[in-house]
């Protein structure tokens, strides 16, 4: 049987869907169409809120469709810990709950170490998840290889967290999209948001490119688009972007049955019985006016990660140079010019992918890369996102996820929505304050992209 070559592009590379119409009214307007909008809208509606979320694209056609497909708690920042824990309980259920099926599989997480230093600071991070109530632990010799068994490399160790799990992001969020929908949420793509309608200082709706929707609360959830759309408001939010490559396999023999990262690369199986791979040790950051913007806020980040950051300067420093910082409303905004962030996948990455892979894991040499495809990735100074009020009342911001979006996404949008209707979830939100960029507070990136 031939090989579909594009299971997971097609998420995005299809033709746009446009509403005939769009409501006149809703309670909140939910800009974005990832997994943080949708989940989000999933939990207002379950409340009885009447919800719509306008995408300007496709669902799920930006990051939340490109990801690893990772659901783990394992080397979280501690500030993410109770929303992951959350939502893997989300995860879990969903399938029961709803009838529908996201290829959620609770499979395991490994990172493995390549020398006792790295091995040590994973002991350092189990003596955290061991406060949390989290099952992770050191594992070694006999019991690693049992989980790995087609690896070649001889790691002193690994860090493991057995009940963290993978779902099929091209899946995941049409799903989740499907059971709003029923719940009462309007989900609209092809409807950008051009801006926010305001009355005395305070949110009265939004402007779409299809006309107004009057609401008295908006969620910017826009992915790498929000830091663009915050400043056409006056607001100062830091992010910056950078290019994953990823790769899908045909399928393949079985070497490992769940999550692996190595400092060579990113491994898990697929429901489709593949492998999603990605590199390891690359990040591709295009060099844009906002690199030098925000370069003291990131500094930290910067320093951490510069072994894995590739920067480059070219059309992407010339788009942002051109993007307006406002618009008139009934004009064409960025947002429709670009429906789509659709990089081009690093090349040169999937090479050294391909030689690594071989490395790691010698039966897998000769597998076919069936797709490839590259997402831009928002991050914020500290990688923790921002989950907030803004100085506009009745206008929230959730973005700066840094590659963890797609795991926490349901727990992310259970917590959102009790933060707009005013209820509580449980989740305590302060740690993802806008304001802790500006307020002194210390920048400390606990985790990397």
């Amino acid at each position: 049987m031939e090989l579909q070559k594009n299971t997971v592009s097609q998420t995005w590379d299809r033709p746009l869907v446009v509403p005939g119409k769009i409501p006149a009214q809703a309670d909140v307007v939910v800009i974005g169409g990832g997994i943080v909008g949708i989940c989000t809208a999933w939990f207002l509606a379950r409340q009885g809120v009447g919800v719509v979320v306008c995408e300007k694209g496709h669902i799920a056609g930006e990051q939340s469709g490109r990801n690893w497909g990772w659901v783990r708690q394992q080397g979280r920042d501690p500030r993410e810990l109770p929303m992951i824990m959350e939502s893997l309980r989300i995860w879990r259920s969903f399938k029961e709950q709803t009838g529908e099926d996201t290829g959620f599989v609770e499979g395991g997480c490994l990172f493995s170490a390549s020398n006792d230093r790295e091995l040590a600071e994973f002991a350092a991070w189990v003596e955290l998840a061991k406060t949390a109530g989290l099952d992770t632990r050191l594992i070694t010799g006999d019991e690693l290889a049992k989980l790995v068994p087609g690896a070649a490399s001889h790691w002193p160790g690994a860090m493991y967290t057995a009940s963290d799990g993978r779902a099929e992001p091209h899946k995941a969020t049409p799903a989740f999209a499907r059971v709003a929908t029923k719940a009462g949420a309007k989900v609209l793509t092809g409807c950008a948001v051009r801006g926010l309608d305001l009355a005395a200082g305070q949110v009265a709706g939004v402007v779409t490119e299809h006309g107004r929707i009057r609401t008295s609360t908006v969620l910017c959830a826009g992915g790498a688009w929000t830091s663009l759309f915050c400043r056409s408001l006056g607001i100062d939010l830091p992010q910056l972007k950078v290019r994953g490559t990823v790769v899908r396999t045909a399928p393949a023999p079985n070497v490992l049955d769940g999550n692996l990262f190595d400092t060579r690369l990113g491994i898990r199986r697929r429901a489709d019985g593949g492998y999603t791979i990605a590199p390891g040790a690359i990040l591709d950051h295009p060099i844009t006016p906002d690199s030098f913007r925000y370069f003291f806020k990131f500094l930290r980040a910067l320093t951490m990660d510069w072994h894995l950051v590739r920067l480059s300067c070219g059309r992407a420093f010339i788009d942002e140079w051109r993007t307006p910082v406002s618009w008139p409303l009934d004009q064409c905004s960025p947002f429709e010019k670009a429906r789509v962030l659709n990089p081009e996948p690093n090349l040169a990455a999937i090479r050294c992918l391909r030689k690594d892979l071989a490395k790691v894991f010698p039966s897998l040499a000769e597998i076919e890369f069936v797709e490839s495809w590259a997402g831009m990735i928002e991050s914020t100074p500290d990688i923790v996102p921002v989950i907030d009020a803004s100085r506009i009342p009745g206008f929230y911001i959730a973005t700066g996820f840094s590659g963890h979006g797609f795991g926490i996404g349901p727990g992310a949008g259970k917590a959102i929505a009790a933060m707009l209707t005013g209820t509580d979830s449980g989740i305590d939100l302060t740690p993802m304050r806008l304001a802790r960029f500006f307020d002194g507070s210390p920048i400390r990136p606990l985790s990397s992209i």
